[in-house]
């Protein structure tokens, strides 16, 4: 089984910095994928909430969504260049941010997860949530972090 790195990107300077020092670490791998997750299509503009209408056709919410998922693949391909792996493997995902990377790590499957953390404190992280932070605690393989605000 190659030894898989899967990379993950949400289009930010931080992450990708973040991302560069962790792959440093990983120098010698055979197979990179770099993934990234948008949101899944939310129903509720097309069927309304029961009080009010929906604000778009299914059409337009599936026009919309096809936008995202190019804007999000054209992310990667930037990312992979500027990382240095023009011929890594790359991923849209979509849903949950956290539980999607798990996901995708367990399917691979991946050997380790290279993902960068803002590093936000307690109580912004139990409000906000942290996506690095269930990757790390759910992840079915070893996870790599970097906040590249430590410096």
């Amino acid at each position: 089984m190659p030894f898989t790195v899967l990379v993950c990107v949400d289009g930010s300077e931080l992450a990708e910095a973040a991302l560069v020092d962790g792959l440093a670490v990983l120098k010698e791998h055979e197979r990179t994928v770099i993934a990234t997750v948008i949101d899944s299509a939310d129903p509720m503009l097309v069927v309304g909430t029961g009080f009010a209408a929906g604000v778009m056709t299914g059409d337009e919410l599936e026009t919309m969504q096809r936008e995202h998922r190019a804007a999000a693949q054209r992310m990667l391909t930037e990312t992979a260049e500027r990382l240095g792996h023009p011929d890594a493997e790359l991923m849209v995902l979509e849903g949950a941010a956290g539980p999607a990377i798990c996901d995708l790590a367990e399917s691979l499957p991946a050997s380790v997860v290279v993902i960068g953390t803002r590093g936000h404190g307690g109580i912004r992280r139990a409000v906000m949530g942290s996506v690095s932070d269930h990757v790390v605690r759910n992840a079915p393989c070893a996870v790599l972090t970097r906040n590249p605000d430590a410096d």
